[in-house]
């Protein structure tokens, strides 16, 4: 992290999290359509491998490290409770419609996901500061250019 530097690594990790959600996509849209069926399951388990090893260097650690870094101390506790409280929130919709999804359409399911990696992408490049070495003070300053 502290080598390639924050937004690197989310656009690396959210690259990989795309890929793996879309080859997961891609297996269950083979399987409905019953082409390629031998390679299904290698599929699947390629894209949900690619998934857990992209998120695990990025996405799932990385936002809690920049998220500690962007607020000043007045206002850490406040605001790591709020991104806290809205993680949560958003990992119990997930988890919620993740079933009814699922019933809705197996490969929709996961090519929205990985369209959400790709806005994940969008959103890290255009909004995300890099927090690497820099100070509080620069790191505002960074923030509020952006506006």
């Amino acid at each position: 992290m502290d080598r390639s530097g924050r937004r690197v690594l989310l656009m690396v990790s959210a690259s990989g999290t795309f890929l793996g959600c879309f080859l997961t996509g891609i297996s269950f849209y083979l399987k409905a359509q019953g082409l390629f069926l031998e390679w299904v399951p290698t599929l699947a388990l390629s894209g949900i491998l690619v998934y857990i090893g992209a998120y695990s260097i990025g996405m799932g650690p990385v936002p809690w490290v920049v998220m500690s870094e962007i607020f000043s101390i007045n206002m850490k506790a406040i605001g790591g409770s709020l991104v806290t409280l809205v993680s949560w929130l958003g990992s119990f919709v997930i988890s919620y419609s993740f079933s009814f999804l699922m019933n809705w359409s197996s490969a929709g399911t996961f090519f929205m996901f990985s369209t959400a990696s790709l806005i994940t992408i969008l959103f890290v490049a255009r909004l995300v500061p890099e927090t690497k070495g820099r100070t509080l003070e620069e790191i505002q300053d960074s923030l509020n250019s952006r506006r």
